[in-house]
């Protein structure tokens, strides 16, 4: 089973390192094969131009870029992570939400 790549979007990265880290907890429970990464926006679009994710999630605090992010990448599922799940550091529910946009 090939690893699959899952890509946090945020504003400057700070509570976003927090997340991956939570997802990443999630997933080694879940025995899953994920790499979770966090990029603040002026380095995703340059990330994506030169490596294939599988999944891109947008923190909240940069929701309004959703159009663009899912215009320019047609065939990666792309989505923002819940305000509550984001606030309150549930990596384990915005895996589930990885999960389920990667199907």
């Amino acid at each position: 089973m090939a690893t699959k790549e899952i890509m946090l979007v945020c504003a400057a990265g700070m509570s976003t390192s927090l997340m991956v880290t939570r997802m990443q907890k999630a997933a080694e429970e879940k025995g899953l094969l994920v790499n979770i990464f966090a990029v603040p926006v002026p380095e995703a679009e340059s990330y994506l131009a030169e490596h294939q994710v599988d999944v891109v999630l947008l923190g909240p605090q940069v929701r309004y870029l959703l159009d663009g992010f899912r215009e320019k990448l047609a065939t990666t599922p792309v989505d923002v992570i819940p305000m509550t799940d984001y606030c309150m550091m549930k990596g384990d529910k915005v895996l589930e939400l990885a999960e389920s946009l990667m199907q």
